[in-house]
């Protein structure tokens, strides 16, 4: 009778051990199959991704060399209160900002540096029936406007703001369109243009 427990008992440690060995050898290529699938997926990745930055390189190149990381943006205001003629350019000469030295506060003209899309504002305090137009090289691109009809304050505050595709060397400038307009210095008008891409 010991003889047959001593079997029975061996022979089901064999089985478990066997059944263990079953599960143990399920286990492992259980982790096999997950670090397998990691690696493939870690792989495709990587791959996918330096195709990724092969492709946009060129693209990146290019947006370096049009801006080189430089830095273009202007404010500017009058210094003392004016009087401008018909045709004249406004010139705004206290300069705040330059950065891209491309605003010329003794021409009042702003010389494009590098091309993309510029915003520009005007923004004036100006007496009795006024017009300024904002020019493109010799084209206008947008005006300004005072009526006559304002009686009840002798100034007004007007601006304008607009987006414009420049390339290199373009002009950007404000021109009085009419006679004898009276636009207010002392930080009240002023010229701004940046740089947006």
């Amino acid at each position: 009778m010991k003889l047959i427990v001593g079997i029975i008992l061996c022979c089901l440690c064999f089985y478990a051990s066997g059944k263990q060995s079953t599960q143990q050898k399920k286990l492992e290529s259980l982790k096999s199959l997950i670090f397998n699938n990691a690696k493939a997926t870690v792989t495709l990745n990587s791959t996918d991704l330096k195709q990724l930055l092969s492709l946009s390189r060129p693209n990146l190149r290019k947006a370096k060399t049009a801006y080189s990381g430089r830095k273009i943006g202007f404010y500017a205001s009058l210094k003392n209160y004016k009087k401008h003629a018909g045709g004249q350019t406004v010139i705004f000469d206290d300069i705040l900002v330059n950065d891209g030295n491309g605003y010329d506060d003794r021409t009042g003209v702003f010389t494009c540096p590098a091309a993309g899309t510029y915003m520009f504002v005007v923004d004036v305090l100006l007496y009795k029936h006024a017009r300024l137009s904002l020019r493109l090289n010799k084209t206008t691109i947008a005006k300004i406007y005072r009526g006559s009809n304002f009686t009840k304050s002798p100034a007004i505050q007007i601006s304008r703001t607009v987006l414009l595709k420049l390339k290199r060397g373009d002009h950007v400038k404000i021109v009085s369109d009419f006679n004898n307009i009276h636009i207010r210095s002392n930080k009240y008008s002023g010229f701004t243009g940046t740089f947006l891409y």
